[in-house]
């Protein structure tokens, strides 16, 4: 019987083990795994902000800018934090300049810390959705709209969080392959379309 019993864990354990492979090794799967779970600081994406209570509590919301060393841009934060009611709109802006003489594209990853926080961190306009093309010299302004899910202070483990730092790494992308995406992905006004989580393939 102990034998049978740990054979079926084993079993069991390898199935498990198999599907979280699965999940880090495509891009996409381990994409929606952070998306529904905030795991990591993901934030959260919705299409737009719900009619929630505003409370009270304030968070502190910080911007960091960073970018690979593989992509030449100049990018960073217009402010470096604001002061938000629980949730209430917030908005920010970043901006990407493309000092090179070469037309370049560029994908944005991103995250918060506290890692906890993530779930509760809501994004409604990103420019992280779609990725960015500038042309040589270019410089462009980028808005992020959010709001802080009132979730969060019914969370006893949220009660020591005062500051939630949203942070930005850019990554260079194929031009053509990035123009493909946001033709594919928004509407004729260049907008983010409400989609499906899981039928997106790998935007970031």
């Amino acid at each position: 019987m102990a034998r049978k019993n740990m054979k079926m864990f084993l079993s069991v354990l390898g199935v498990v083990s198999l599907m979280i492979g699965l999940t880090f090794a495509s891009a996409p799967l381990y994409d929606l795994f952070c998306r529904v779970t905030g795991y990591g600081g993901t934030t959260q994406r919705v299409a737009e902000r719900p009619q929630t209570a505003v409370l009270e509590r304030e968070i502190t919301v910080r911007f960091d800018a960073n970018i690979s060393r593989r992509l030449n841009w100049k990018f960073s934060p217009t402010e470096h934090s604001v002061r938000v009611n629980i949730g209430a709109d917030g908005l920010t802006h970043y901006t990407a300049e493309n000092p090179t003489e070469e037309r370049l594209a560029g994908v944005a990853m991103y995250n918060v810390s506290p890692a906890k926080a993530g779930k509760y961190f809501n994004k409604v306009e990103c420019f992280c959705f779609l990725g960015q093309i500038l042309e040589s010299g270019e410089k462009n302004e980028m808005m992020v709209s959010f709001y802080i899910d009132p979730a969060l202070a019914d969370d006893p483990y949220m009660e020591d969080v005062d500051t939630i730092t949203l942070s930005y790494t850019y990554f260079p992308a194929d031009p053509d392959n990035l123009e493909e995406e946001r033709e594919r992905f928004s509407d004729k006004d260049g907008r983010m379309k409400t989609l499906d989580e899981s039928k997106v393939k790998n935007r970031i």
